[in-house]
């Protein structure tokens, strides 16, 4: 439900692909049939999977073998896929969701670190409140549905993503990224961290920090981002590209 309202909201085509321990990477991705005309002349024809969509919903991605997740690795960086040696670009804007199950439940794999660094946030859903949980009580078990309304087009989501990036980050902002980051590493010099982190997070963190930073600024209706963006996106930005000792 999630994906397809925002499709709606956004104007992007949506998708969602169930993870499950038998999906394949040609299930996400697509594969090639062998077709054969009047004449008997035979030739490949690619048929495209469901991650040829703006807005893909990845639900219960650790269900699926670390195989056919890393069939997703190519895409989220490189905004296409390679098929049979021929590559197959992805329609834009292109944006992937997921969810995960926890770790301890059976019949999950874990995420590799490299799939987890190219996902720019980790949001954790908590129990909402009791409004929040009266509010979902009583607006979903009525005989009208709320429906979504279109408010945006890709075209302009385009546009404001390219704003983005190319609001202008103070100094000391690009400063206190780096430290962070930094201070996150092992091996850096720092005590605790060296106790308590197994492996800490790389450039894309602070990349992902600043690209967030930005829009967390555009949204305030503020010209550039602050210390108090940083403090407030560290943990969602950061929390997965971490792993404990």
């Amino acid at each position: 439900k999630l994906v397809e309202t925002l499709g709606i909201v956004l104007g992007l085509d949506s998708r969602r692909i169930q993870f499950t321990p038998d999906l394949m990477p040609s299930d996400i991705l697509g594969s090639e049939v062998m077709e054969q005309d009047e004449f008997g002349k035979r030739s490949f024809r690619f048929i495209s999977g469901p991650i040829f969509a703006q807005l893909l919903m990845a639900d219960e991605i650790n269900r699926a073998s670390p195989r056919t997740q890393s069939a997703l690795l190519q895409s989220m960086q490189e905004y296409h896929v390679t098929i049979a040696g021929v590559r197959h670009d992805l329609p834009a804007p292109f944006h992937v969701l997921a969810t995960q199950n926890p770790l301890e439940q059976e019949g999950t794999y874990p995420l590799p670190e490299a799939q987890l660094d190219r996902f720019l946030m980790q949001v954790d859903i908590l129990y909402p409140e009791i409004e929040a949980e009266r509010r979902i009580l009583l607006e979903t078990t009525g005989i009208e549905d709320a429906k979504a309304q279109n408010v945006l087009q890709p075209a302009r989501l385009k546009e404001i993503q390219t704003l983005i990036r190319r609001m202008p980050v103070p100094e000391s902002v690009v400063e206190a990224i780096l430290q962070l980051v930094r201070s996150a590493r092992p091996g850096q010099g720092n005590a605790e961290t060296d106790k308590h982190v197994a492996w800490g997070p790389g450039p894309r963190a602070s990349q992902s920090l600043t690209l967030c930073a930005r829009a967390r600024a555009l949204y305030d209706g503020r010209l550039a981002p602050s210390i108090d963006d940083i403090r407030a996106l560290a943990e969602p930005v950061l929390q997965h590209r971490m792993a404990l000792t």
